[in-house]
């Protein structure tokens, strides 16, 4: 299992600590710093069951000034938006986990976390 962080996200302390209290092992990545590939986010995507946009920080100064919110969310325009979270990770929702069954949460909530346990 691995979780990407960001270490200054209250969200992402909570899902380490969980997965600490659940005995899971995991290794943690800070995304920030160790930057996805367009192609690591892609599977990560595939194994979440989302698209680029779902995963996508709009709030984020770097959103504002690419004008994210006015991109079109379809397949055509998935690199761009994939190509854009590699370029600026601060735009990829965090805590995001990958369970060693395949699958992927955006660990948000404690229930999202604790439901990749055991996996």
């Amino acid at each position: 299992m691995e979780i990407w962080i960001n270490p200054a996200c209250s969200k992402c302390r909570s899902a380490v600590g969980l997965l600490d209290a659940g005995g899971a092992s995991y290794t943690v990545r800070r995304y920030l710093e160790d930057v996805p590939s367009a192609d690591e986010i892609r599977a990560v995507l595939d194994r979440l069951g989302l698209e680029p946009w779902d995963i996508t920080r709009t709030q984020e100064e770097a959103a504002k000034e690419l004008g994210l919110k006015g991109w079109p969310r379809d397949a055509g325009a998935r690199d761009r938006w994939i190509e854009a979270l590699h370029a600026h990770p601060k735009l990829i929702q965090r805590p995001i986990i990958t369970a060693d069954d395949g699958t992927a949460v955006v660990g948000r909530s404690d229930e999202a976390v604790r439901s990749v346990l055991g996996r």
